[in-house]
């Protein structure tokens, strides 16, 4: 995992996101890519007008999904969703 990054402000970047931790930072129009290994933490952090990419297994874990969805899954993936966003407490 790397370091934590404090306060920092990104703009216009590609930020890899795995295993990284990020605190009180601000994230304009950047790129945030996620490629399924360590989850990062954010702590406080802001995001305006960021696309949030996912490559190799996490793109793959999204495709997956799909596929589900589209068999007949579409309660089971609504019930993940709902679980994720903290709507099943």
């Amino acid at each position: 995992m790397s370091a934590l990054q404090t306060a920092t402000i990104f703009n216009h970047e590609t930020v890899p996101l795995d295993g990284e931790s990020f605190a009180d930072c601000e994230f304009r129009s950047c790129r945030m890519v996620y490629a399924g290994e360590a989850p990062p933490s954010f702590d406080n952090c802001r995001f305006s007008d960021c696309d949030w990419k996912f490559e190799g297994p996490a793109a793959r874990t999204l495709a997956h999904l799909k596929v589900v969805w589209g068999a007949g899954g579409k309660a089971q993936i609504q019930a993940m969703i709902k679980e994720i966003t903290g709507g099943g407490r």
